[in-house]
């Protein structure tokens, strides 16, 4: 059974963003979980999960907040390249 949370903000905040209401906590709710993700809390999948998305929803999503969908150091990919 999931848990819900409570987030208060000001009640003019969506209006000076320009957004609805709807669409501020929609951004909200996707900038918690892109930040778990990049910080490596939460994987993709369950990033998707919880925002109730498909996984290659939530990660083609990351671009609308500049969160890079793949994160390997320098090394990591240079091996992925070469093993291609």
């Amino acid at each position: 059974m999931p848990i819900q949370m409570q987030v208060e903000y000001p009640d003019n905040l969506p209006d000076a963003l320009a957004e609805t209401r709807q669409e501020f906590e929609a951004e909200a709710k996707l900038a918690m979980a892109a930040k778990l993700y990049e910080l490596k809390r939460l994987s993709s999948g369950q990033a998707a999960q919880l925002l109730g998305m498909e996984r290659v929803e939530f990660l083609l999503a990351l671009s609308s907040l500049g969160t890079p969908a793949i994160d390997l150091a320098e090394e990591e990919l240079l091996s992925d390249v070469r093993n291609a």
